[in-house]
């Protein structure tokens, strides 16, 4: 269901920063109130679809969005992107050194099973 299922660390801060930082990036969260696909992203924000896929994947290796293939009846599958993230939070740690803590909106059963599976199926 998801090329990055949750891990059970944070993604590294500077991913994180990055990503946050580009206006694009931002433009995509917003623009993502419901699963979209790169052509809707890149309609919506007004952005080149090469620039679109690019964003996505900086998002998604930040671990802010969420893949989900669409399975469609003719065969033409498509990815789907969505939020991932209810709160980013930086933080000082106890080294006095930066650190990223992601709130994450809760999933089902089903969705979890399907995101192990996945990353199972990658790992063989």
């Amino acid at each position: 269901m998801a090329r990055n299922p949750r891990s059970e660390s944070d993604p590294p801060l500077g991913d994180v920063l990055t990503a946050l930082d580009d206006a694009d990036c931002r433009a995509i969260i917003r623009a993502l109130d419901e699963p979209l696909s790169a052509g809707e992203v890149s309609d919506r924000c007004d952005i080149p679809s090469s620039t679109a896929y690019r964003k996505l994947d900086l998002l998604t290796e930040a671990d802010l969005l969420r893949e989900a293939t669409e399975v469609r009846p003719d065969g033409h599958h498509t990815t789907l992107y969505e939020v991932d993230f209810e709160r980013v939070v930086i933080a000082l740690d106890e080294e006095r050194s930066l650190e990223v803590g992601i709130d994450r909106p809760t999933r089902s059963a089903d969705e979890q099973l399907a995101a192990m599976w996945k990353e199972v199926r990658r790992e063989t």
